[in-house]
């Protein structure tokens, strides 16, 4: 199953560190099949308030997504984005092909009834 790392990001300063870090940033990603699906965009909000930039980056599943972030060259190069932008960093799995809004209904009203 996919899983997702996702970076919201906002008060970014655009300098040579910022620079530096979108210049490495995809080495890191390549030893753990990372690939960006989405950088840098600013979301078209339908609904709530959103004013930030958006990352996400697909993995082939959570473990890898795990030990990219973890990883000694992504650890390396991460002060160099927490030094000029603020952000929430977190990751997802991901809906294999089969899944079903409504199935995930019936097993959230069982858990309810039963409790």
């Amino acid at each position: 199953m996919n899983a997702y790392a996702v970076g919201l990001l906002h008060d970014i300063d655009q300098n040579d560190e910022i620079l530096d870090y979108l210049r490495r940033i995809q080495a890191t990603l390549d030893p753990y099949a990372g690939r960006f699906l989405v950088h840098g965009a600013t979301p078209e909000v339908l609904e709530g308030s959103f004013g930030r930039v958006m990352v996400l980056i697909g993995f082939p599943d959570v473990g890898s997504a795990r030990a990219w972030y973890a990883s000694s060259a992504y650890q390396d190069l991460l002060p160099l984005r927490t030094r000029n932008a603020r952000s929430v960093v977190f990751l997802l799995d991901g809906c294999g092909p089969d899944h079903s809004s409504a199935e995930l209904a019936d097993a959230l009203e069982a858990v309810r009834v039963t409790r």
